[in-house]
């Protein structure tokens, strides 16, 4: 099992950067959510005059691929892959922007990647197992992706980034995430299978059925995280676990990105709660699960603007903007 201490945040710093809000801003809450983002950083200790942010993105292939449940096949996670390499994917363009360095972990492809530079090899499995036909992958295999995620958290701090971000990549996985987040919540899958990749009505009607059909195979545990992501997770989302539960535990804040990222979160919140503290959020999917699990964790995205590609591409918009309400806090408290 994971077994991660997670400090609590300074309830005193929070009420200072609270107090100096309300001295600053005549109107109250004129920067909205970011007022209370910048509170949440106070409480870690976390007001640095420049963020030095990194993009940790995590990859993982899933076995109900097959099923025609994305509007690409299996193989678009190779290529998606060297674009990152290239830096010409639209997620390392929008990290650039962010001044965000980018670290790409393979926690479980169906792919070898071993000819590509400066991939981070965590491989656990080449992919998950179709979970209509059973649990997508075994209980140590979970907690191995999720150490893994530790791992690259417990790095990019080590190497000065005082906030991490998420990212993923894997074909199918906003399935493996509608699955997650009906499992989880205990809800009916028709609540949180959305359109993903943008698939034809045709492909929704599969991807509503490989949902319902690995749920109830499978049966998980309302609330229970292990037992959602052992029977219907993916790699990609245990290995994002992991990096906010690894972030959390050094203190450090992670910006959520996208509906992938928050089954990660929502996962990570059932093995601590207590990480939830650390978790910002950057943007509202476009995807039908995604508001419900960010209600239920509590978290209120900077940008509504319909984005739905994920690969940490709304956190890396969000985060000039969160510099920017620091910058404003800083300034005005001198």
């Amino acid at each position: 099992m994971i077994d991660v201490k997670i400090p609590k945040p300074n309830a005193e710093a929070m009420a200072e950067a609270k107090r100096n809000w309300a001295k600053i801003d005549e109107k109250g809450f004129s920067l909205g959510v970011l007022e209370r983002m910048i509170e949440k950083l106070a409480g870690m200790g976390n007001l640095p005059d420049e963020f030095n942010p990194a993009m940790v993105l995590m990859c993982g292939d899933h076995g109900v691929c097959k099923y025609g449940v994305s509007a690409f096949p299996q193989e678009v996670t190779l290529q998606m892959i060297n674009g990152y390499m290239r830096g010409t994917a639209g997620a390392t363009v929008l990290a650039r922007h962010a001044k965000g360095k980018v670290y790409v972990c393979d926690v479980g492809t169906a792919f070898d990647l071993s000819h590509l530079d400066n991939i981070y090899d965590y491989k656990v499995a080449w992919g998950t197992n179709d979970f209509t036909q059973g649990p997508a992958m075994s209980e140590e295999q979970a907690v191995k992706a999720i150490e893994a995620g530790i791992a690259m958290a417990n790095m990019c701090i080590d190497k000065g980034h005082n906030l991490l971000y998420t990212g993923e990549m894997g074909i199918g996985n906003t399935t493996a995430t509608a699955a997650i987040a009906a499992a989880f919540m205990g809800i009916d899958s028709k609540l949180t299978v959305g359109r993903g990749s943008g698939i034809n009505d045709a492909r929704m009607l599969i991807k509503q059925k490989v949902v319902a059909d690995g749920i109830a195979f499978n049966k998980p545990e309302a609330g229970n995280a292990m037992d959602v992501l052992c029977k219907v997770g993916g790699y990609d989302h245990a290995g994002l676990c992991g990096v906010i539960l690894g972030a959390a535990a050094r203190g450090v804040p992670v910006m959520i990105d996208g509906v992938n990222a928050t089954a990660g979160a929502i996962l990570a919140y059932g093995i601590n709660t207590a990480c939830r503290e650390y978790m910002l959020c950057s943007h509202l999917s476009s995807d039908l699960s995604h508001r419900k699990m960010l209600e239920m964790l509590r978290l209120y995205p900077i940008i509504d603007a319909g984005m739905r590609l994920g690969e940490g591409t709304g956190a890396s918009v969000a985060i000039p903007v969160l510099a920017g309400a620091l910058k404003v806090y800083k300034k005005l408290i001198g």
